[in-house]
């Protein structure tokens, strides 16, 4: 059984005033997702709306190094 099979099913046994909770952390942890893949979105907008002067070519091992992921 899924994850989400799990959840659907528990959801059956769980107090009717219970439910506002689930409802509450489930609408939190969608949230975040949504803002994570809004902003994700607006910096790829917003490179590519930038003139090519704006845009800097920088190689994936020079990356790690600014990173300090070498």
């Amino acid at each position: 059984m899924s994850n989400r099979e799990r959840i659907v099913e528990l959801l059956d046994v769980i107090p009717d005033y219970k439910i506002g909770y689930v409802l509450a952390y489930v609408q939190g942890v969608a949230a975040d997702e949504e803002a994570d893949n809004l902003f994700c979105q607006r910096m790829v907008e917003s490179y590519e709306n930038a003139s090519d002067e704006d845009k800097e070519e920088v190689s994936f091992e020079e990356c790690l190094k600014e990173w300090g992921l070498d």
